[in-house]
Protein backbone atom coordinates (compact mmCIF):
# COMPACT_ATOMS: atom_id res chain seq x y z
CA UNK A 1 0.00 0.00 0.00
CA UNK A 2 1.54 3.47 -0.94
CA UNK A 3 0.89 5.37 1.70
CA UNK A 4 1.17 2.87 4.61
CA UNK A 5 4.29 4.04 6.89
CA UNK A 6 4.96 0.37 7.39
CA UNK A 7 4.93 -0.70 3.97
CA UNK A 8 7.49 2.49 3.42
CA UNK A 9 9.85 0.74 6.26
CA UNK A 10 9.57 -2.62 4.56
CA UNK A 11 10.64 -1.40 0.98
CA UNK A 12 13.25 0.74 2.57
CA UNK A 13 11.92 4.28 1.90
CA UNK A 14 11.70 4.96 5.11
CA UNK A 15 14.87 3.81 7.72
CA UNK A 16 14.48 1.88 10.93
CA UNK A 17 16.16 0.07 13.53
CA UNK A 18 15.71 -3.82 11.78
CA UNK A 19 16.19 -5.95 14.36
CA UNK A 20 15.39 -9.29 12.70
CA UNK A 21 13.96 -9.95 8.76
CA UNK A 22 13.03 -12.56 6.90
CA UNK A 23 11.09 -13.14 3.25
CA UNK A 24 8.11 -12.54 5.12
CA UNK A 25 8.72 -10.27 8.67
CA UNK A 26 10.55 -7.35 9.44
CA UNK A 27 10.95 -6.41 13.11
CA UNK A 28 12.36 -3.45 13.84
CA UNK A 29 12.89 -1.15 17.20
CA UNK A 30 9.54 0.91 17.83
CA UNK A 31 10.74 4.75 17.82
CA UNK A 32 8.57 5.61 21.27
CA UNK A 33 9.19 2.87 22.80
CA UNK A 34 7.27 2.36 25.81
CA UNK A 35 9.41 -0.66 27.87
CA UNK A 36 13.47 -1.23 27.30
CA UNK A 37 12.49 -3.70 24.61
CA UNK A 38 9.83 -2.63 22.14
CA UNK A 39 10.05 -4.59 18.93
CA UNK A 40 7.51 -4.09 16.41
CA UNK A 41 6.77 -7.30 14.50
CA UNK A 42 5.11 -6.81 11.48
CA UNK A 43 4.50 -8.71 8.05
CA UNK A 44 5.49 -7.97 4.92
CA UNK A 45 2.75 -8.12 2.87
CA UNK A 46 0.31 -5.72 4.07
CA UNK A 47 -3.15 -6.36 5.86
CA UNK A 48 -4.49 -3.47 7.23
CA UNK A 49 -6.13 -4.92 10.76
CA UNK A 50 -6.27 -8.19 12.74
CA UNK A 51 -9.92 -8.24 11.02
CA UNK A 52 -9.30 -7.92 7.90
CA UNK A 53 -6.75 -11.81 8.32
CA UNK A 54 -8.26 -14.67 6.58
CA UNK A 55 -7.39 -18.10 7.25
CA UNK A 56 -4.92 -17.98 4.61
CA UNK A 57 -3.00 -15.14 6.73
CA UNK A 58 -3.00 -18.24 9.67
CA UNK A 59 0.64 -18.96 9.16
CA UNK A 60 1.87 -15.38 9.31
CA UNK A 61 0.38 -14.50 12.47
CA UNK A 62 1.79 -17.69 14.10
CA UNK A 63 5.23 -16.37 12.66
CA UNK A 64 4.57 -13.18 13.97
CA UNK A 65 4.10 -14.56 17.55
CA UNK A 66 6.91 -16.97 17.83
CA UNK A 67 9.42 -14.56 16.22
CA UNK A 68 8.10 -12.11 19.04
CA UNK A 69 9.29 -15.27 21.75
CA UNK A 70 12.57 -15.72 19.71
CA UNK A 71 13.59 -11.96 19.85
CA UNK A 72 12.58 -11.61 23.55
CA UNK A 73 14.96 -14.90 24.34
CA UNK A 74 17.82 -13.14 22.21
CA UNK A 75 16.88 -9.80 24.65
CA UNK A 76 17.09 -11.68 27.41
CA UNK A 77 12.90 -10.96 28.58
CA UNK A 78 11.72 -14.17 27.81
CA UNK A 79 12.47 -15.60 31.50
CA UNK A 80 11.17 -12.74 33.15
CA UNK A 81 8.55 -11.74 30.78
CA UNK A 82 7.31 -9.71 28.11
CA UNK A 83 4.04 -8.69 26.54
CA UNK A 84 3.04 -8.76 23.01
CA UNK A 85 0.00 -6.81 22.12
CA UNK A 86 -1.93 -6.78 18.75
CA UNK A 87 -3.99 -3.26 18.30
CA UNK A 88 -6.92 -3.36 16.66
CA UNK A 89 -8.52 0.44 15.17
CA UNK A 90 -8.62 3.32 16.72
CA UNK A 91 -10.29 2.96 19.40
CA UNK A 92 -8.06 0.28 20.74
CA UNK A 93 -5.09 2.52 19.93
CA UNK A 94 -3.89 1.16 16.42
CA UNK A 95 -2.36 4.41 14.57
CA UNK A 96 -0.52 2.45 11.76
CA UNK A 97 -3.01 0.68 9.76
CA UNK A 98 -0.40 -2.11 9.02
CA UNK A 99 -1.04 -5.28 11.56
CA UNK A 100 2.07 -5.41 13.74
CA UNK A 101 2.76 -7.32 17.00
CA UNK A 102 4.26 -5.48 19.96
CA UNK A 103 7.01 -6.75 21.89
CA UNK A 104 7.49 -5.40 25.35
CA UNK A 105 9.84 -6.51 28.03
CA UNK A 106 12.55 -5.67 30.38
CA UNK A 107 10.38 -3.80 32.64
CA UNK A 108 7.42 -4.90 34.94
CA UNK A 109 4.10 -4.44 33.32
CA UNK A 110 0.99 -3.71 35.25
CA UNK A 111 -2.68 -5.16 34.59
CA UNK A 112 -5.00 -3.98 33.33
CA UNK A 113 -2.56 -2.07 30.27
CA UNK A 114 -3.98 1.67 29.56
Amino acid sequence: MADCLFCKIVNREIPASIVYEDERILAFNDINPQAPTHVLVVPKAHIATLNDVSSQDDQIVGELVRRAAAIAKTRGISAGGFRTVFNTNREAGQTVFHIHLHLLGGRAMEWPPG
